[in-house]
């Protein structure tokens, strides 16, 4: 009955540390969200002079400057209103700095209507989407059509820094529709704890189960 029994032992603590391991990754990763959420709510700051992607994502800012020049447009859906595009353009700042922004969502038909031009005043929130990956398609630049915020390449092909405002407000009445900044990071991690504590659990029964009949064959 040794054999058996240290391998039911070994099995069990296995599970039970995999168990555990997804509560601490639980805790983990519910500490990040609310922290998001709660920088999401705060009031909005001024940019800060040199943004950083580590420190300044989800940042809650007010700016203050010009738009005009080419746009980029981005694929995506905005239910219920269907599908359309989000509309990237330069920022410029009165110290002269350019950032991209983010002004919202617009239908097909209105890919390439005109907007408002000018000065403007946004809020929004600092993000860098990791919405790129190795299926995502490359820009279409023939039909400036793209199918990712890809913060690196946007600011190149828009000569601005790689910082990306959403805009979630502005003072121009007819602007694209703001598209909500959302937290979107997956924690699936109780759902993970309880499978792994329930296959301990099936394993330790399984295992007396097994202890159980080896015994009586041997009474």
């Amino acid at each position: 009955m040794i054999a058996p029994l240290v391998f039911g032992v070994v099995g069990v603590a296995i599970l039970l540390s995999l168990g555990v391991w997804q509560v601490q990754r639980l805790a983990w990763k519910t500490a990040i969200i609310d922290r998001i959420e709660a920088r999401l709510g705060a009031d909005p700051v001024p940019l800060p002079t040199a943004p950083s992607r580590e420190e300044d994502q989800f940042l809650r800012v007010r700016a203050t400057g010009r738009i005009g020049g080419p746009e980029l447009h981005v694929y995506t859906s905005a239910p219920p209103r269907g599908v359309g595009y989000r509309v990237i353009v330069a920022l410029e700042l009165a110290e002269g700095r350019r950032i991209l922004l983010d002004r919202g969502f617009v239908p097909i038909e209105e890919k390439d209507a005109p907007r408002h031009e000018g000065k403007i005043t946004v809020e929004g929130a600092l993000l860098w989407p990791q919405e790129t990956d190795y299926f995502t398609s490359v820009p279409d630049r023939a039909k400036n059509v793209w199918f990712a915020r890809d913060v690196d390449l946007m600011a190149d092909a828009l000569g601005t820094e790689p910082v990306l405002l959403v805009a979630t407000a502005s003072d121009d009445p007819e602007a694209p529709m703001p598209l909500p900044v959302t937290v979107n990071i997956p924690n699936d991690h109780l759902g993970y704890a309880i499978t792994w504590f329930g296959l301990a659990l099936v394993w330790a029964v399984m295992t007396g189960y097994l202890l159980w009949r080896i015994k009586r064959r041997t009474d």
